[in-house]
């Protein structure tokens, strides 16, 4: 019964990752700042980790290592809660795992897509969390420069006693990067934190160039067939 469930839910690996990490982009729209930053937020990560396990399921080493990384982040996140002691040393390790963990799902989702045969949503998924990913990785770096040097990036109007804004703006700051859009009212002004936005651009056009071509040559190629 429990390999049957696990099986169904295999099937949907995917769109369980994709929807878990669409909640974490723009769940603020739907619940006020403070409740969603400070409490949603670390549940909907937690969720988002939960469903890369099952995203991996089939590598049994690679999945319990992702639960253990799970087990932490549940750890890290109590304690945020209680607020029991001084958090910001667990913070950067949470974002560390958080970090460790976007960077081995996405190559993990790149290494499915790029050996699958046949292209159905599944991949198209795939596709799409793979990218969303890369945005995450590239808000971790941002975030963890922003904290550990503070003023690494203009534009910010934030100080890190407002981590419910900084969050927000810097999340915002990778995505328009790693879209090459650049709006410009967010902007890197040291050397960490601008080779850092050259990373999170290049990544988004690696991907974007180098996978989504080889995805649409595997379609072109199975309507052909």
């Amino acid at each position: 019964m429990k390999n049957t469930m696990l099986n169904k839910l295999y099937q949907y690996r995917f769109e369980l990752f994709f929807f878990s990490q669409i909640a974490i982009l723009f769940g603020s729209l739907l619940f006020p700042s403070d409740f969603f930053e400070n409490i949603l937020s670390p549940v909907l990560f937690l969720m988002n980790l939960g469903a890369g396990i099952l995203l991996i399921a089939k590598n049994k080493k690679l999945m319990w290592f992702f639960v253990m990384l799970l087990v932490f982040s549940v750890i890290f996140f109590g304690i945020e809660v209680t607020k029991k002691q001084d958090t910001k040393f667990l913070d950067f390790l949470d974002m560390g795992i958080y970090f460790l963990f976007y960077v081995v799902v996405t190559f993990e989702i790149i290494k499915q897509i790029w050996g699958t045969k046949i292209i159905n949503k599944n991949v198209i998924f795939g596709l799409m969390s793979g990218y969303i990913s890369l945005g995450l990785i590239g808000f971790f770096i941002c975030i963890s420069i922003e904290m550990a040097y503070p003023g690494s990036f203009e534009g910010l109007n934030v100080t890190i006693s407002q981590p419910e804004i900084l969050t927000e703006r810097l999340m915002y700051y990778s995505y328009i990067t790693l879209l090459t859009i650049g709006y410009g009212e967010i902007v890197p002004v040291s050397i960490l934190a601008q080779k850092a936005a050259v990373l999170i651009g290049m990544m988004g056009q690696f991907y974007l160039v180098i996978l989504t071509a080889i995805i649409v040559g595997k379609y072109i190629n199975q309507q052909r067939e």
